[in-house]
């Protein structure tokens, strides 16, 4: 098997170097039912641009490929991209994205932490990770952008940022429904309606909500809410295009998410025997392996509600937009978002009451943009002025930690285990104010330069009670700043190729530990990581056959926050070790190659070389294991995928059949590279066969999704005397879509 595996990946790697290959690009199907290369335009850098022409590593999805590539969530997107890896981490929420780019990102989703990864809507910036695992339905393009974005996107965008444009209503007068049905009890149900209802007042509106069958069941509980690893979710956006005058137009967003399912497939293996003699060394006397259920799949918890998890939001923006003059045009870019989760984990997965941690928590932000775009002779640029203010909380309560923290009202010392005891709260208002200026010049016809400067200030103020405070509330205040930069170059050697060279610095506030159980001496800011990346890279197309994409990137990391996390005497542990130096290196190929008219073969692939060089941080209480030379956490060394598509053309219609293939190669849940926290490699198939009617106004797909049921780790985090294992969701599961169009 372990030989099989190797050749296919060989194969694939083989198939992507056929040719040097535009960043994962969108293929356009006309009415003789072949395909064609076709140019794409993103706004990567705020402001519209041909794809090939960016001097950055970018790869845009437009909606058709996201549903050939059966591409329904954020975390799927993380299969076919180079160096990106998404996971569903952390109390088991599947509304939580861990989003990591190059071997940047953040596992936790605690209101103290930030992440390394941005995420966008329509150019308003989410936040945070918890409610970042979107449904991608009413999409435009999705713009995934490698490598630190530090001066049109500012803070928090260290590893890069994912860009998901939606629709503009009014454009089309559409109607659109669509219907699935599948295996696990999958249904789902799609509805989009755009028009204008004026020749100036254009609107559409949007619904979706699914349903999926879990995989395990919470077997000592008589009624749960959930069953294991279920899914259940809602969303609806109504958005207004109104152009006041010919050049004044406002756009505004409503829309909302709710989502209550189960917990993600959760269990533990064991590393050392217990010793039931000495309670200090973080192992649970009485658990033992026969406790487990049988079926890793199930969870063997006896507290209601560690079962289930919920999450739900609410987000309004608007965008003004004026056209001055044929040489500018200002934007206002205001938002407003709340979400809310409820979640939890049992960490030794048995009925004891050993270790349980329920969890809620909600976030409040604003942000406000005002850019401008301009000319000016042979000079284009961006500037902007941006303010964002979120205020946030996290809740456990009440939580259990044998046998210093027990499920009977006291602890071991007679203490009474709940007011202050058994629960802890955190709280966080973070202030952020940036300035900046993006510069592109023509130098000659062929030759360009350009680069960009951002000014970010951010200020945090946060307080804590955990149960090692001594009952007394820590409150912490931080302020950062940084200037951030980029330069770049690019040459076009004739009308289908393009080359560029660029630097980059990226920047990422400090943060307050999310889990400082050693003490109130551990919940202190850590310092602002910065990033330094050189890359370069060719982009374009041979012939009408081959489009391509190859791009080399060096990044180093100065003061880079890890998170690490352990069992106390106090409870489940998590600081930030700062003052640590990374560094990155790799290769990222994109192609798209036409073999003949009816047939294609999209790949892409992904290599990354990176290691932790210097640990110079410690946390006050925890041992750091890191050492020099080990891999950053959810990095895996290749990301490999391959989605060969033939059409045939039947005269009443077309007929589609698509693959997709997609390699993970082994990866660490920590970065402290234990070998107990090794997730293997992965590899998963799916496949699509499409028929489409001759007028384009329905058609019919059969679908697979992880056809060989592939069961691969999310996450493994090790604790005393156990690992915690995060199992895969994303099981085998076939149906059939329906789609309908109306013309209005």
């Amino acid at each position: 098997m372990n030989r099989t595996k190797s050749m296919l990946l060989k194969g694939t790697a083989a198939i992507a170097l056929m040719g040097p290959a535009l960043a994962a690009p969108t293929i356009a199907q006309d009415d003789d039912a072949i395909f064609t290369l076709e140019e794409i335009s993103v706004t990567a850098r705020k402001r519209s641009e041909n794809l090939k022409e960016v001097p950055a590593a970018v790869t845009a999805f437009s909606s058709d490929k996201l549903n050939a590539q059966n591409i329904a969530q954020l975390d799927d997107l993380g299969k076919y991209v180079p160096n990106l890896n998404i996971s569903r981490y952390g109390v088991g929420n599947t509304a939580h994205a861990s989003i990591f780019i190059r071997g940047i990102g953040l596992q936790d989703h605690i209101i103290t932490t930030d992440p390394g990864v941005g995420v966008y809507l329509d150019g308003v910036y989410l936040g945070r990770q918890m409610g970042a695992n979107l449904g991608l339905n009413n999409i435009e393009r999705i713009e995934v952008l490698r490598g630190p974005q530090g001066t049109l996107y500012g803070r928090n965008t260290l590893g890069g940022a994912v860009n998901i444009i939606t629709k503009k209503p009014g454009e089309e007068e559409e109607f659109l429904i669509s219907g699935e049905i599948g295996t696990r009890g999958r249904v789902s149900a799609d509805v989009y309606a755009s028009t204008k209802l004026t020749d100036t007042f254009g609107m559409s509106l949007s619904g979706s909500y699914t349903r999926r069958n879990g995989v395990g069941e919470a077997v000592n509980l008589p009624n749960p809410e959930a069953e294991i690893g279920e899914i259940e979710e809602a969303s609806g956006r109504l958005t207004t295009h109104w152009d006041v005058t010919d050049t004044f137009s406002i756009t505004t967003s409503v829309d909302a998410t709710d989502s209550n399912g189960g917990q993600s497939p959760y269990t533990i293996e064991f590393t050392t025997p217990v010793d039931p003699n000495n309670i200090f060394n973080g192992d649970f006397p009485l658990l033992n392996p026969d406790l487990l259920p049988e079926d890793p799949d199930d969870l063997g918890t006896t507290v209601a509600g560690l079962e289930s998890t919920s999450s739900s939001g609410v987000g309004v923006s608007t965008t003004a937009a004026w056209e001055a003059n044929d040489y500018l045009t200002a934007k206002f870019i205001g938002s407003y978002r709340f979400s809310e989760y409820t979640g939890g984990l049992d960490d030794d997965a048995s009925p004891l009451h050993l270790s349980e941690f329920p969890e809620r928590g909600h976030a409040e932000q604003y942000s406000f943009e005002m850019q401008f775009n301009g000319t000016v002779d042979a000079i284009d640029y961006v500037a902007g002025l941006y303010y964002f203010e979120e205020d946030g909380r996290t809740f456990s309560g009440p939580w259990v930690f044998s046998p210093f923290n027990t499920p009977n009202g006291q602890n071991t010392d007679g203490s009474p285990s709940f007011g202050g005891y058994g629960v802890f709260d955190l709280n966080q208002k973070t202030e952020s104010k940036a300035a900046y200026l993006n510069v592109k010049y023509q130098v000659t016809d062929q030759f360009k330069v350009g680069g960009g400067i951002r000014y970010s200030e951010d200020d945090k103020e946060a307080n804590a009670l955990f149960p090692s405070f001594g009952g007394e509330r820590a409150y912490r205040d931080a302020n950062y700043d940084d200037v951030t930069w980029d330069v770049n170059a690019s040459y076009t050697v004739n009308d289908d190729i393009n080359v560029y060279a660029q630097v980059q610095k990226g920047y990422k506030p400090g943060g307050l530990p999310p889990r400082p159980f050693g003490g109130a001496a551990q919940f202190n800011p850590s310092k602002a990581t910065s990033a330094t990346n050189y890359e370069m890279g060719v982009k374009g197309q041979y012939a009408d056959m081959l489009s391509f994409a190859l791009s080399a990137f060096y990044t180093d990391y100065e003061n880079l926050n890890l998170p690490i996390s352990d069992t106390s005497g106090q409870g489940f542990d998590t600081a930030l070790a700062d003052e640590n130096k990374s560094r990155a290196k790799g290769l990222e190929l994109e192609t798209t190659f036409i073999a003949t008219q009816n047939f294609r073969v999209n790949t892409t692939v992904g290599y990354i070389d990176a290691e932790i060089t210097e640990v110079l941080g410690g946390i006050d209480g925890l041992t750091l294991n890191i050492q020099p030379g080990d891999t950053p956490a959810l990095t895996p060394k290749w990301t490999v995928s391959v989605a060969p598509e033939y059409i045939m053309d039947l005269g009443e219609g077309a007929l589609t059949i698509t693959a997709d293939y997609s390699y993970r190669s082994a990866m660490f849940g920590q970065s402290t590279n234990n070998p107990f926290e090794r997730m293997d490699e992965r590899h998963l198939v799916g496949f699509t066969v499409n028929y489409e009617s001759a007028d384009r106004s329905w058609n019919a797909e059969l679908y697979g999704k992880n056809i060989f049921n592939e069961v691969y780790d999310a996450g493994r985090l090790l604790q005393s005397g156990f690992v915690g294992v995060v199992r895969s969701n994303d099981r085998s599961e076939f149906g059939i879509r329906f789609t309908k169009r109306f013309g209005m």
